[in-house]
């Protein structure tokens, strides 16, 4: 009989611990008579064998040396049917379409069930962020020059520079995809862009196989007074400067006020001791 071939497609993160699906749902099975083979569905891999089970037993004479001590079955679910594989602490080169065949043996071997499950792996980049503006002048009409970069994530990203003003995308000066030891990456990209009075730039990292973008923003707007306002966070910076000089002026006040009144103390006290001396 021709088994229908299940095909599944899963996401998981660097290092995590991963299930690799394979679920039969026809009739009993007795896992003595049995014969499950996890392997690696590409022809080209010099070995193939991720995990095998024999007559109900694990079997690991022709495991890779690479799952060695990192492939587990789920026990107390294979009498029902579910053949899955558990894949521990996985990484880049383990991105491989795995294969799952269930073979029965009565008077013959026969295949009960098969199915193939695509594993890619993906890692979250941290929260990009965005520097800049550099120019050697101050002037609306200048070239200036923004920096964006972001690390620790898998696979190479892709990176826009967007002008908020009109959503537009603008083409980065430099970008650069940089491997680090632990299979992951970092991206730092510049751009280089004509200042304007209302700058309002964004640098965005997306990482598509866990449909994440994330994103750092820079803006920058002119007052009726004239100056420039370049970040909410300078803006809030600015408030808490004013407000301690405050409290240090009040201080300060209060300081010399005291001390006017001491020497007004002392004064009014030695005046009236030389009184009561002539006395």
């Amino acid at each position: 009989a021709t088994i229908a071939l299940e095909k599944k497609i899963i996401v998981s993160k660097l290092g995590d611990n991963t299930t690799l699906s394979c679920i039969y749902r026809g009739r009993e099975l007795h896992l003595k008579n049995l014969r499950v083979y996890w392997q690696i569905a590409d022809d080209q891999e010099e070995c193939t064998v991720v995990h095998a089970l024999i007559s109900g037993q694990d079997n690991e004479s022709e495991q890779c040396i690479h799952f060695k001590n990192r492939t587990q079955l789920f026990w107390d679910r294979l009498e029902n049917g579910d053949f899955s594989l558990l894949l521990l602490n996985v990484s880049q080169s383990d991105e491989h379409t795995y294969k799952c065949v269930v073979l029965e043996k009565a008077e013959y071997t026969s295949m009960v069930h098969q199915a193939e499950v695509v594993l890619s792996l993906a890692a979250s980049y941290s929260q990009p962020i965005l520097s800049g503006p550099i120019s050697n002048s101050d002037s609306t009409g200048e070239e200036v020059t923004f920096s964006c970069r972001s690390g620790n994530g898998y696979p190479e990203p892709n990176v826009y520079w967007i002008n908020k003003t009109d959503n537009s995308h603008l083409p980065p000066s430099e970008l650069m995809i940089i491997p680090n030891n632990n299979g992951t990456y970092s991206v730092f990209s510049t751009l280089k862009v004509k200042a304007t009075s209302n700058m309002q730039i964004e640098c965005s990292i997306e990482n598509k196989i866990l449909h994440e973008n994330l994103s750092a923003n820079y803006t920058q707007q002119k007052q009726s007074n004239g100056s420039s306002t370049e970040s909410h966070k300078n803006l809030k910076k600015n408030g808490r400067g004013a407000q301690a000089a405050g409290i240090i002026s009040v201080v300060i006040l209060i300081g010399i006020l005291a001390v006017v009144i001491c020497w007004l103390r002392r004064r009014n006290s030695s005046k009236l001791v030389s009184y009561t001396v002539c006395g």
